[in-house]
């Protein structure tokens, strides 16, 4: 029928309307990327403060540059590829040494190095990546320094992008905005996010490659499974490579988190479920265990035992959790000696964006409780769009948003698992290292969070009658 209801539509209008929403698409992913990266590598935002910006983690960061010095003077592969600190003479100098600002300028500067004491805690792989640029970029190192950084701000910022257009292609603009706008006004991503060492790109990359496969696929049975779970073995072993160990149980939660959407989304089966959930864990165990047995080849090449770097790997596991205090230091002994409870309580506490950066003070009840938005008042936003959007959308929605919203509900849950899940089995670490651990929040809780006061706020479609086959009408 021309130009009637039933009318088909041509070929042209298909590649066009295909056409534009890849335009929008890519336009998303562009503006997005270009925000994160302004505030990653410049602090354009002014999200955090000059200072903390400018030496947030300079002490691990300067690891990879000792790495560049060793690797630029001994080989690539020299001390096992690992990471660590040159010395200016032949006594190798430790961490509690605070040799840090010498790797900088026996990089930039070029000077000769005596010792070099190797980091042995993760393969490091971002040493050996940069020490590769280094060796084939012929420009000064201050200028390939910047370099770095900035290739470190727009990987961590297009992975992030890509992480955005999934909620933008799930539940649209306005979603995708604020869990953008969530992403860039944090100053724990933007302090992190052009660091040599942390390489947050790293951290979201599994997550963000499960997203995208699972909303192409409808189920994760049989060679998809195989498919997936190959998949979360290839993103999470880069992940160990690049940056070690650091956070690993909320990078392995956090990865699943969009499985969980679509399990509930699809309505999966407990059989279709316990499949996917077995093909991801498998995959992310195998990652793991194939990082683990690369470290014990670097180990080994330094100290002479495979061995050697599985004790100091138990050793390292042991007084970041639950070790006995005896014979340790007195810092790592108070940071056992302390309850999940006290840890926990310091991080829900911790400051997730400080108005008090573009607005004057106007008392110092208001600059600490009103102008710093803390991650409790996060959850507690997000408990209360967890009810409006499950009242609303037993109102207004149709079946299928009514399990679209249950679904992105059920996700951000099972989300906070990932912080929390650092907070509590790292608890010593967790103790001492305040300064960087809530960072695991937007891993990925406060995304999905966004996402979902996004729909909470995001007005009804009005509720229409459409006819189908039979004679029947449904809510659409």
């Amino acid at each position: 029928m021309r130009g009637g209801a039933h009318a088909r539509p041509t070929p042209l209008l298909f590649v066009s309307v295909h056409l534009t929403a890849l335009a929008k698409r890519i336009c998303l992913c562009v503006f997005s990327t270009l925000l994160l990266f302004c505030g990653f590598q410049w602090n354009l935002w002014r999200v955090a403060d000059r200072k903390w910006f400018l030496n947030h983690q300079r002490d691990m960061e300067s690891q990879i540059l000792g790495r560049l010095v060793k690797s630029r003077q001994a080989g690539l592969f020299s001390a096992g590829g690992l990471t660590g600190f040159v010395s200016p003479d032949a006594r190798a100098v430790e961490y509690d040494d605070e040799p840090f600002e010498y790797q900088y300028a026996a990089y930039r500067d070029c000077l000769a190095f005596g010792a070099y004491t190797p980091y042995m805690s993760h393969v490091g792989g971002q040493g050996l990546v940069f020490g590769l640029l280094d060796a084939v970029i012929g420009i000064s190192p201050r200028a390939k320094l910047e370099l770095f950084h900035a290739f470190t701000s727009l990987l961590s910022a297009v992975v992030l992008a890509t992480v955005v257009l999934w909620f933008y292609r799930e539940f649209g603009l306005p979603a995708s905005m604020l869990v953008l706008a969530s992403a860039v006004l944090t100053p724990w991503l933007t302090v992190f996010g052009r660091n040599l060492w942390w390489c947050i790109w790293a951290f979201y990359l599994p997550m963000a490659a499960v997203m995208h496969f699972l909303r192409r696929s409808s189920n994760v049975s049989g060679r998809r499974a195989v498919t997936f779970g190959t998949l979360v073995f290839a993103t999470v072993l880069v992940k160990c490579l690049i940056t070690g160990y650091e956070y690993i149980t909320t990078a392995l939660i956090m990865a699943l988190a969009p499985f969980v959407y679509y399990a509930v989304l699809r309505r999966h089966t407990m059989g279709a479920f316990l499949r996917g959930t077995l093909a991801a864990f498998l995959g992310e165990c195998l990652a793991v265990g194939v990082s683990v047995a690369i470290l014990c080849v670097q180990v080994a090449a330094v100290k002479g035992s495979a061995q050697a770097g599985l004790e100091h790997m138990a050793r390292a596991l042991k007084k970041r959790t639950y070790a006995d205090a005896r014979n340790l230091p007195p810092p790592i002994v108070e940071s056992l000696k302390s309850s999940p409870a006290e840890v926990l309580e310091v991080y829900l506490t911790g400051t997730f964006f400080d108005a008090g950066n573009y607005l004057p003070a106007r008392s110092s009840f208001v600059s600490r409780h009103v102008y710093r938005v803390r991650y409790w008042y996060l959850i507690a936003l997000f408990l209360l769009a967890s009810v409006a959007v499950r009242l609303r959308a037993n109102k207004h929605a149709s079946p299928e948003a009514r399990w679209k919203s249950f679904a992105l509900t059920s996700a951000t849950w099972f989300s906070i698992l990932a912080p929390v899940s650092w907070f509590l089995i790292f608890k010593a670490h967790s103790y001492i290292h305040t300064g960087i651990n809530f960072i695991t929040w937007q891993m990925p809780f406060t995304l999905f969070g966004f996402a979902l006061v996004a729909l909470a706020i995001k007005r009804p479609p009005p509720l229409k009658k459409v006819a189908v086959e039979g004679g029947s009408a449904q809510n659409s």
